[in-house]
């Protein structure tokens, strides 16, 4: 579970990384729910590096929405 949980935070970063790009903040929309399920899978395993991966995309990723209104 913690292999799992960091990976999935690692992949949930460059996702989000790569929404921040302009006209693709709609990645977002597929990229949260992922980091979601990698933050479930860090806590379940209690590695404290996939719980802030994960979150920081979750959080990022929603400022994102809200600056793009959702869509940009």
């Amino acid at each position: 579970m913690k292999v799992i949980g960091i990976v999935l935070g690692i992949v949930a970063m460059l996702g989000m990384a790569v929404a921040f790009i302009p006209l693709l903040g709609w990645l977002n929309w597929l990229n949260i729910p992922f980091a979601i399920i990698g933050l479930i899978f860090s806590i379940i395993g209690k590695t404290r590096t996939g719980i802030t991966l994960c979150s920081i995309a979750i959080l990022f990723g929603i400022f994102r929405l809200m600056l793009g209104g959702g869509i940009l």
